[in-house]
């Protein structure tokens, strides 16, 4: 366990709240962190706050994950008020917004949820041991950790699409009441990157005349690099460097697990073949607006770039892995397989036959009950639970920053 839990930070809450306060805020905010990859969201809701003169807010990192590794400095990297776990489970806030679940009932204040991936489509591992095994439950709606002691943890939580509610009443039902459909922030930021294709292009190094492939892995043994781990390798060697540029976007959790150091050792070879690896914290959806083809598994990433436009081919697709009848087995059921014994070019070539503007668009509407309105609708969730007007005009949907410029130990050499 990475977090911290002995300094205790001032700051505007707490009984010493106006002690040292400039600029008193009449409601505290809390934004909890359970892993870099809820870190990322939490990206995408906090801002919807954060400029009001009337709310302070500060951040904490949840020990509910085995991958808390690295997660206070990103924190304190974002520049935010970081409260040790132990503080944070001490002092009451007007609002607690979390885009995980696990250990929020030791919080105090209305909690609300929001997803951290594409919405509910996997199933949760199954744990090894001598008992028999037993129906596996959808992650993001798994009932152990929406509900304690008897009671349902959140305030409100926060689903992309009207579909997901009948997967909570199968899940939790008794987490229906709390149940609000806001849509999907990450979604709808992407969308609105659409129109800065060409500046992420030109980021990430992609020249005129070259398609850019992404590479994208969710996590565990069954995702892509689970499967392959000499992905970007083989797909580099497999693909014209005068044609093609490869980026690979992992899950945060391969990067914390194994160490960025470790990970960029792995790829060494890669890297030398022209790859570029994105950093867990942000870069894959600038590269998802750019891309040309993704190569992608089950996970969230895959299905956001199919919901823009981009022809997807599936590397690997664990479908005992996968939800029934959710997004990401529909987009396992048309997009085109790779086969690992064949030449890649003709398959990136085919996988367009596949999508239709009107596949692409059913994809995003299957993300997404409410496109384009997840600001305004969870800011006025936030601002409902913490009982405060809103504020009049209506949230930006920002588009997401470009790369930023690789390290040379990054850069192809």
């Amino acid at each position: 366990m990475h977090c911290s839990a002995d300094a205790w930070v001032r700051g505007p809450f707490g009984l010493d709240a106006d002690r040292g306060a400039t600029v008193p805020a009449p409601r505290t905010v809390l934004a909890v962190a359970h892993h870099l990859t809820a870190a990322t969201r939490l990206a995408d809701v906090m801002p919807l706050l954060e400029s009001d003169r009337r709310v302070a807010v500060a951040y904490t990192a949840a020990p509910a994950s085995a991958f808390t590794g690295g997660l206070d400095a990103h924190l304190r990297d974002l520049g935010g008020l970081v409260l040790p776990w132990r503080q944070a489970a001490a002092t009451r806030f007007d609002l607690i917004v979390a885009a995980s679940h696990g250990m929020l009932e030791n919080l105090h204040g209305p909690v609300l949820t929001v997803a951290h991936g594409a919405g509910p489509g996997k199933l949760l591992a199954r744990l090894r041991g001598a008992g028999p095994p037993a129906a596996r439950p959808v992650t993001g709606l798994i009932r152990e950790r929406l509900v304690a002691a008897g009671r349902v943890v959140p305030s409100s939580l926060v689903l992309a699409h009207d579909r997901h509610l009948e997967t909570l009443a199968r899940e939790c039902p008794e987490a229906l009441p709390v149940a609000f459909v806001g849509g999907d922030p990450c979604l709808d930021r992407l969308v609105a990157s659409l129109p800065h294709r060409e500046v992420y292009r030109r980021a990430l190094g992609v020249r005129p005349g070259r398609r850019l492939v992404v590479l994208s892995s969710t996590w565990d043994r069954d995702s892509l690099l689970g499967r392959r781990p000499d992905l970007a390798l083989r797909v580099a060697a497999g693909l014209p460097r005068e044609r093609y540029q490869v980026v690979a976007a992992l899950h945060p959790h391969i990067w914390t697990w194994y160490g960025r150091r470790q990970i960029r050792a792995w790829h060494a070879d890669a890297l030398r073949l022209g790859v570029r690896l994105l950093p867990p914290e942000e870069g894959w959806r600038a590269a998802l607006v750019a891309a040309d083809r993704v190569i992608g598994d089950h996970g969230s990433v895959t299905c956001y770039a199919a919901a823009l436009g981009v022809p997807v081919l599936l590397g690997a697709f664990p479908e005992d892995s996968v939800a029934p009848g959710s997004h990401p087995a529909r987009l396992g059921a048309l997009a085109p397989h790779v086969d690992w014994d064949r030449p890649l070019v003709p398959q990136l070539d085919d996988a367009a036959h596949a999508f239709t503007p009107r596949v692409h668009d059913a994809v995003r509407d299957d993300l997404s009950s409410r496109p384009g309105e997840a600001a305004r609708l969870i800011r006025a969730e936030m601002y409902r639970l913490m009982r405060l007007p809103d504020r009049e005009h209506p949230p930006d949907v920002e588009p997401v920053p470009a790369p930023c410029a690789a390290p040379r130990d990054l850069r192809a050499a």
